[in-house]
C-alpha cells in the first residue's frame, strides 16, 4: 500500500501505512501535523460522530441557530460549531505534541467526506 495525501480548499489528510510511528497527517494549506494511526483513527471516528450529531440536530433547530458539539477521545477533544449545514471544526491533540487545530465550515465540507474514504483504497 502506499501514501496517499487528499486535499482541497482549506483541508487536507494523510495516510502512509509504512510510517514508523506518524501514519496520519491532518492540516490545512498553511499547517499540518502528523499523526499517530490510533490519533488518525480517533479524528476521523470522532468528526463522524459530530457530523452525525449535527445532522440530527438540524430538525430541532431554528434555521439561524447555531450550535456547537464537542466529542473527546483519551487522545484529542473536538469541537464543531456553527449551524448543522456549515461549521467549523476545532481539535486539541491530548497526549505526546499537545497541538491543536482548526478548519472553517467550507474547508469542513470537504474534510469530512476524506475521512470517510482515506483507508478505503
Amino acid at each position: 500500500m502506499e501514501r496517499v495525501v487528499k486535499s482541497g480548499l482549506g483541508w487536507r489528510i494523510g495516510w502512509n501505512p509504512d510510517a514508523a510511528e506518524f501514519k496520519g497527517l491532518v492540516g490545512t494549506d498553511d499547517w499540518a501535523i502528523e499523526l499517530t494511526e490510533a490519533e488518525l483513527n480517533d479524528f476521523c471516528r470522532l468528526l463522524a460522530q459530530l457530523a452525525d450529531t449535527m445532522l440530527q440536530l438540524a430538525t430541532e433547530l431554528m434555521d439561524e441557530e447555531k450550535i456547537a458539539c464537542e466529542a473527546e477521545s483519551d487522545l484529542l477533544w473536538m469541537e464543531v460549531e456553527g449551524y448543522p449545514h456549515a461549521y467549523s471544526l476545532r481539535f486539541i491533540l491530548n497526549t505526546g505534541r499537545c497541538a491543536e487545530g482548526r478548519w472553517d465550515a467550507p474547508a469542513v465540507s470537504g474534510l469530512l467526506p476524506a475521512t470517510a474514504m482515506l483507508k478505503v483504497f
